[in-house]
């Protein structure tokens, strides 16, 4: 945390205790081929720590948690937060913006004019016994929020005065003093990274305190740290053809002038190039960068956790190797012993009156258009057209939640179609860049089901009960596969292979929607949604209590 003091740890002590476990790269010839991944139960842990889209990542401990958050760009709640208790298991446990339609009306299902915009990256600290978090959206600006409880409820959301769209990546820092200072990058402005003074309330800026301290090709992830005296600005920058790389530069003044700087790490292309996280230390001493891997693919932009080792004042990130520069590792000892395995919320059986906190909709939903209560342990979605005709990626009313990149994914939706109207269509899908999905549109008093791609469907067979249950199948490959049942045991394949697509700056999201192309009308329930996926123990994550398995 850029609040507290840190002691420096000796390179030397640092690399006999990694030196044991460290995977190099070198040894897993190629990304998104991992056999096993987090918390291995044997003292170890693998990268990726969790194999699914967690971009922007930032991370701090208070005590003995640790807590990380992360971009969610155009879904709703916004910018989602989690907890760990050793850096490896990570829970999801709430969001700070409950209503992303309070940043702009294009961020509702009536708007939905920011695919790839919405909540950028942005920073958590912990500070005078609050919880802060502020971030940025390339069209809006800066935001900001406080909460005594990382899980919520969250202060309503501030927007910083001081700034419209241009700027991204930014961090508060609060010195030994109390003083509050806030840095960002202007990439409108040729990537130039300013630092200001914050008003005592941590609101807004000092504008008059503004200086840029530095500037060089895509410089951005900026984090600020003091660390025994000195202050450290973390950031990244793009090295041409390279990639984008881990940077520091450090100084005796908050100020600057930051004359001296360091590469912490290769770009490393080949694994998808770790670029942007938080700096963290653990009560024992050890030092931990927790990163997301900046050139997404279909799982998106996962998290890893790499060892730190203090080399000549710098944190090098990684393995380092004969110029003090870190390579990438695929594994290394669990910073914390015994703690027990966890991996983010997936299954659903909507018996809360709640969602929970794994689901997210695209674009803010309309309130009254979803309930939790109108039928106890049923999601009731309501159709209404959607902004294009027969669009699935202009239709409201779509909740989702982050897919998996593990050896099996399984993701079953029961519904009820008896509340279906004229002109509804409803179902399973996946989406990023490109969508597909497996559902069932109602002409009339007929119910068939239909596979889309993008808009164009294939028409299967007549559906004539109420309970329909869709499934979607895929492993490492990314190969979506649909199938159908209309007792809940036997399923049939249909449709095509989807391969699942990467867009936005996000990887694929697996989602249940509803809309109506030729009124507002009709309803279908959920009664729940299992997604087992292969955990880090190759065990099939259980099912919530009330959630039968297939």
């Amino acid at each position: 945390m850029c609040c507290l003091r840190y002691s420096l740890i000796l390179a030397t002590c640092l690399t006999l205790s990694f030196s044991a476990t460290l995977l190099l790269a070198d040894d897993v010839p190629k990304w998104g081929a991992w056999t096993n991944w987090g918390d291995q139960g044997d003292g170890t842990y693998r990268n990726p720590v969790v194999p699914s889209d967690y971009s922007d990542t930032d991370c701090i401990r208070v005590g003995a948690d640790y807590y990380a958050v992360s971009s969610t760009f155009q879904f709703s709640p916004g910018f989602v937060v989690l907890q760990s208790k050793d850096l490896v298991n990570w829970s999801i446990i709430g969001h700070v913006v409950p209503d992303i339609g309070v940043i702009s009306p294009e961020l509702k299902s009536t708007g939905m004019n920011r695919y790839g915009k919405g909540i950028w990256a942005g920073a958590i600290r912990y500070h005078d016994n609050k919880f802060w978090v502020y971030f940025c959206t390339p069209d809006e600006g800066y935001f900001m929020s406080t909460a005594t409880n990382p899980a919520g409820p969250w202060e309503p959301l501030h927007k910083m005065a001081s700034f419209s769209g241009g700027w991204d990546d930014c961090c508060p820092f609060w010195d030994d003093d109390g003083q509050g200072y806030f840095v960002g990058t202007n990439f409108k402005d040729g990537y130039k990274i300013h630092l200001w003074k914050l008003t005592p309330d941590g609101r807004d800026i000092v504008p008059e305190s503004d200086q840029v301290i530095h500037q060089s090709k895509g410089s951005e992830a900026n984090k600020l740290y003091k660390i025994n005296g000195i202050y450290y600005h973390f950031y990244s920058e793009s090295h041409g053809s390279e990639g984008r790389v881990m940077m520091m530069e450090r100084s005796k003044n908050i100020f600057g002038p930051y004359t001296e700087s360091k590469q912490l790490s290769y770009a490393e292309k080949q694994f998808h190039e770790p670029n942007q996280g938080g700096l963290v230390q653990t009560e024992k001493g050890d030092w931990y960068f927790l990163t997301h891997h900046g050139h997404g693919d279909w799982e998106g932009r996962c998290m890893s956790l790499l060892p730190v080792t203090w080399i000549d004042g710098w944190p090098i990130i990684g393995q380092p190797d004969d110029k003090g520069i870190g390579h990438f590792v695929w594994s290394g000892r669990m910073p914390v012993s015994g703690t027990p395995v966890v991996t983010p919320q997936s299954s659903d059986d909507f018996s809360s009156t709640n969602l929970s906190p794994q689901w997210e909709w695209n674009y803010q939903p309309r309130a009254e258009m979803w309930s939790l209560t109108e039928r106890p342990g049923w999601m009731r979605l309501k159709a209404f057209r959607p902004l294009k005709v027969n669009d699935l990626m202009e239709a409201g009313n779509t909740l989702t939640q982050r897919c998996f990149r593990t050896a099996k994914n399984e993701v079953i939706v029961k519904l009820d179609l008896s509340g279906m109207a004229d002109g509804e269509k409803a179902g399973l899908c996946h989406f990023a860049g490109a969508h597909s999905a497996i559902g069932v549109v109602q002409e009339g008093a007929v119910r068939t089901l239909e596979f889309r791609i993008n808009g164009k469907s294939t028409s299967g067979p007549v559906i004539t009960g109420n309970n329909l249950w869709l499934k979607s199948s895929w492993g490492m490959d990314g190969n979506s596969h649909y199938a159908y049942s209309t007792d809940g045991r036997a399923f049939t394949d249909f449709g095509d292979p989807w391969a699942l697509t990467w867009g936005y700056y996000r990887g694929d999201r697996i989602g249940i929607y509803n809309f109506n192309d030729k009124a507002e009308a009709g309803f279908v329930d959920v009664d729940y949604l299992i997604y087992n996926y292969d955990g880090p123990d190759h065990q099939i994550r259980p099912n919530p209590p009330g959630i039968q398995g297939t």
